[in-house]
Parts: structure tokens; C-alpha cells; sequence
């Protein structure tokens, strides 16, 4: 992974400071490349652990065309707790503690901490035993999975984009385009957050699958490393429903930015030594990877460094 590596190393010599949505402060580059030959291991980052876990269930979250946080919590997976949990405190029927910029708080008062996980659990459990509760706060609006797998054109015609493509890997392996977009103007200002990793396109040569994403928005330290991650792990996938052999992934970044308040942990990271990669086995006795579950995926040689904790910017 010292692809990875030298994107830290990059933003961090060259980053730009700027402000952000957040208003945390970045240092920020506008456009980078990284290629990822699949064939030499699974780009799992291995200078912190991962969860694997995590990635694989959002992954499956986003195929079956769920938008719904309920899924993810109960696969345990809280990568999108927060834009649920703000979506419940934002709204006239919450009365519990102000929860305002909870974001933010929550990193710089350790009272207001164990208030905000109290609420938070209290929530999750709510949406995990209350349908109409989860309807109402747990769905997140048209994501990425609606988007792959429902969207919607201007005649009310429903695009399954994933199967499409799919389609047209076996039938027109040449052609250019094998596009996936999750980027709909018509519904980003639904969504609980517009998606960062807007579009992506497969390529067929010698009988091998590859994929390019275009990321508009890359968190460095927090995000990117599962991203990599959920795009070889959906080469594969695909590369498994369609007969082809793997081919390479390629990440291009938009805005690539690293948090002020990772950047401890970006430099601790970059005193790390890259391990060797995993890789990954799935079930063979499904055929298709609509049925998958996450149970179904195991990771085979992941050796990394310890864990670093980070706060995620809302």
C-alpha cells in the first residue's frame, strides 16, 4: 500500500490549508492518481488495522439497494450512525438533550460525550425495534444504493445500473460504456450526504476486469483506505458474476484532503513499514452475489499495525 502512503506524504508536503462543510480545516490537493494491480494481493491498508467487517456489509448495503441505517446496525456496522443520528435530533419530534453541532462537541467536551453516546444508543436501539421510527429516521434519502440499483429516470422508469452493467460486461465487453453513477442531481439535496465516490467505469482487456473510480471528496486518513478497499472488493464481485480474471483498480481523487485533527495520525501512519497484503475469499456456493451475506466473505493473511483512532468529521 505505499500508494496510499505517498498520497499522505503528498497532501502533507503539498496540501493547500483550506476550510471545509465541516468547518474542521483540511490540508487539501486537487487531483490524484493511484493504481492498484489486483492480481498482487488485496489493497487492505495494512499501517493501521482496518475492519474488513465494515467495509464488506456497507458494500452489500449499497448492491442490494438498501438506504436504510437500520441493515447497517444490525450487522453492528456504524459507519452511518451519525447522518441518521442527526437527521432524529434535527427534527421537531426530538426532545431529548441539545444535541447541536454534536459533531464537534463531542471530540472537545467529555461530559458532553457520555450524553451524546447515551442518546446515540438509545437511538439505534429504537430503530432496531421501531419500524415506523426507522422509516422515518433511519432512511437516508436516495444514496448510493438507491442510486445503483433504482434510479429513477424523468418517465418513472426504474435504471438498475448494476445490473445493467453486469449485462453489458458479458454481451459488449468493448465498450466504454460500463458507467455506474451515484451522482443524481435531481436528488443530492435528499440525500443525508451526497456521494463522495460519484462514478465509476469498468474496462475489459485480455480477459481482465478492471475498474476506475472518480472520487469528488476523499477523507485521506478515515475514508480512503475503506474505499479502496470497497472498490477492489466490488472488482471482484463483479469480476466473479462476469467471468473475467482481475484486472487493476484505479482511484482518482478530486478534492484529496487531510483533517487538522488527523494529522497526528497521518504522521504516525507514515513511520509505519506496509506489511504484506490479504486476500480474500468468498463462498462459492452462492452464484450470485446478490445473495451474499457478510459471513460469507473471509480475509485470508492480514497481519497490520494497531489500530489509530480518529474523530470523523460531520
Amino acid at each position: 500500500m505505499k500508494q496510499y502512503l505517498e498520497l499522505c506524504q503528498h497532501v502533507m508536503t503539498h496540501g493547500v490549508e483550506k476550510g471545509d462543510r465541516t468547518g474542521t480545516g483540511t490540508k487539501s490537493v486537487f487531483g490524484y492518481q493511484m493504481r492498484f494491480d489486483l492480481n498482487e494481493g488485496f489493497p487492505l491498508l495494512t499501517t493501521k488495522r482496518t475492519a474488513f467487517r465494515l467495509i464488506v456489509s456497507e458494500l452489500l448495503w449499497f448492491l442490494k439497494g438498501d438506504t436504510n441505517v437500520k441493515t447497517l446496525i444490525e450487522e453492528r456496522n456504524p459507519i452511518w450512525d451519525e447522518w441518521a443520528f442527526e437527521q432524529w435530533v434535527e427534527s421537531e419530534e426530538y426532545d431529548g438533550p441539545d444535541m447541536t453541532d454534536f459533531g464537534h462537541r463531542v471530540q472537545e467536551d467529555e461530559a458532553f460525550r457520555a450524553v451524546y453516546e447515551e442518546q446515540m444508543s438509545a437511538f439505534k436501539a429504537r430503530i432496531t425495534t421501531d419500524e415506523g421510527f426507522a422509516c422515518a429516521y433511519g432512511d437516508l434519502g436516495p444514496v448510493y444504493g438507491k442510486q445503483w440499483r433504482s434510479w429513477e429516470g424523468r418517465d418513472g422508469r426504474i435504471i438498475d445500473q448494476i445490473a445493467n452493467v453486469i449485462d453489458s460486461l458479458k454481451n459488449n465487453p468493448d465498450s466504454r460504456r460500463h458507467i455506474v453513477s451515484a451522482w443524481n442531481p435531481a436528488e443530492v439535496d435528499d440525500m443525508a450526504l451526497p456521494p463522495c465516490h460519484t462514478m465509476f467505469q469498468f474496462y475489459v482487456a485480455d480477459g481482465k476486469l478492471s475498474c476506475q473510480l472518480y472520487q469528488r471528496s476523499a477523507d485521506i486518513f478515515l475514508g480512503v483506505p475503506f474505499n479502496i478497499a470497497s472498490y477492489a472488493l466490488l472488482v471482484q464481485l463483479i469480476a466473479r458474476e462476469t467471468g473475467y480474471e482481475l484486472g487493476e483498480f484505479v482511484h482518482t481523487l478530486g478534492d484529496a484532503h487531510i483533517y487538522s485533527n488527523h494529522y497526528d495520525q497521518v504522521t504516525e501512519q507514515l513511520s509505519r513499514e506496509p506489511r504484506p497484503l490479504p486476500t480474500v475469499r468468498i463462498n462459492d456456493e452462492k452464484e450470485s452475489i446478490f445473495d451474499l451475506e457478510t459471513s460469507d466473505f473471509e480475509l485470508v493473511g492480514y497481519d497490520p499495525h494497531p489500530k489509530i483512532k480518529a474523530p470523523i468529521a460531520v
